[in-house]
């Protein structure tokens, strides 16, 4: 069964909402990603052991409380990180609809 043609205002909609970015998906793929390598580069310090572990990665106490480079403050800046990433990532997809659709 052949299919019908879109008239310009339906084929202008689909493509609206094709291109128009999840803010959600966005909050929730940055959050990943940032959570994941404080991390990791948390954990990888820790393993590596030595007298100074971690000095540079220890200085994010100043903006994370509680944070230190240890197996608790890989949890603990996991979290703080993942909410970090969110936010960008939300206001990234935000911005994006917002200035390439304008307000609906």
């Amino acid at each position: 069964m052949p299919q019908p043609e879109l008239t310009a205002d339906e084929a202008k909609a689909v493509k609206r909402a094709i291109l128009r970015l999840n803010a959600q998906a966005w909050g929730m793929s940055f959050g990943m990603l940032l959570g994941l390598t404080l991390f990791i580069a948390t954990i990888v310090l820790v393993i590596k052991g030595g007298i100074d572990v971690g000095a540079h990665l220890s200085l994010l106490s100043v903006y994370l409380p509680g944070y230190r480079v240890s197996w608790p403050g890989a949890f603990l800046g996991f979290i703080y990180a993942f909410v970090i990433g969110y936010a960008l990532g939300r206001i990234v997809g935000s911005v994006y609809n917002w200035v390439a659709f304008g307000r609906d």
